[in-house]
């Protein structure tokens, strides 16, 4: 299938951005993703949540292509794509980032953008050995403008990225990436190692980016208190399968979610607000579950400290 076979239509089509169905990735005896069925509507945020090991990256692989399934079907924007090469799914408007952003860290914010918008806008070899490519220019480093001012670089313009904290690297690997113009953008743990100074300001960054763009979003996300907030809907995994899908508090309060982050029973979790719960207890009254999942992966909350599993399990039981 060729680029210009892949080329978006002049008008959008109202159709789910993406359509999942039956999907399933083998590596030897391992079901790596094992029969998922999902959606991500036109505009519509969808969180993906799991334990490490459920599938999640392994599922967005697949759907950028970087990952060939072994069943099942993939849809972008109505097309079917299992087997489209990665290189090719920008054409349907597919955009991506990665848990690592690998930028050049010799170049400034804005030469990257340059880079970044150079397939919709590029420039001729002749017209760039003539001299005559300076509309062209302009226009280039109009649109960077506008990027930065819609991701709030405007202050990191001129700084070379390899001199920025993790955090706004990040926002920069997303903004070349909205360089491409994604009608469907995979974020894979976009806010992984970040202050939490900085992954607060991300839900906002991206409401706006949505609101502007008006693109859908597939997001994989260990922030339980931020995936809640600003998904529409929430496909939980475990073991490469879809155990709970739905509203984020459904699927927060659902006892195989819950089972599954912390290894035990929404009961245990009950037991551990009422009194008697011990003095080797954590302080967990008056925490919601959601906060409570956030502690089960390894996150802290702002005035705690981070728990581990087993330490929350046995708190819990």
């Amino acid at each position: 299938m060729t680029a210009a076979a892949l080329a978006l239509p002049a008008e959008p089509v109202e159709v789910d951005a993406l359509q999942v169905d039956a999907l399933e990735v083998r590596f030897g005896g391992v079901r790596a993703v094992d029969g998922v069925h999902l959606t991500v509507g036109p505009q519509e945020t969808v969180g993906l949540i799991g334990t490490n090991g459920a599938g999640k990256t392994t599922l967005m692989d697949c759907v950028s292509g970087y990952c060939l399934p072994s069943g099942g079907t993939l849809r972008l924007f109505g097309t079917e794509v299992s087997r489209t090469p990665p290189e090719l799914r920008p054409y349907l408007g597919l955009g991506r980032s990665f848990q690592d952003a690998r930028l050049f860290p010799a170049m400034t914010v804005t030469e990257t953008l340059l880079v970044a918008v150079e397939r919709h806008l590029p420039t001729g070899l002749l017209a760039g050995l003539l001299g005559l490519g300076s509309r062209q220019e302009r226009a280039k480093r109009e649109a960077v403008g506008e990027l930065v001012e819609m991701t709030g670089l405007t202050r990191y313009a001129d700084t070379r990225t390899g001199e920025l904290s993790t955090g706004t690297r990040r926002v920069v690997d997303l903004t070349c990436i909205l360089a491409q113009r994604p009608r469907l953008l995979l974020l894979d743990e976009p806010t992984a190692g970040v202050a939490q100074r900085e992954t607060e300001a991300f839900g906002p960054l991206l409401r706006r980016i949505k609101a502007q763009l008006g693109c859908a979003v597939l997001l994989i996300e260990h922030d339980m208190p931020l995936i809640t907030n600003l998904s529409d809907r929430i496909y939980a995994m475990e073991s490469g399968r879809v155990i709970a899908e739905g509203p984020p508090d459904v699927v927060m309060r659902d006892p195989r979610v819950v089972a599954s982050y912390l290894g035990t029973t929404e009961e245990a979790i009950n037991r551990s607000n009422q009194p008697g719960a011990g003095p080797s207890a954590p302080p967990l009254a008056g925490l919601s579950r959601a906060q409570l999942l956030v502690l089960a992966a390894g996150r802290a909350l702002p005035g705690r400290s981070r728990m581990s599993r087993e330490q929350l399990v046995r708190a819990l039981s």
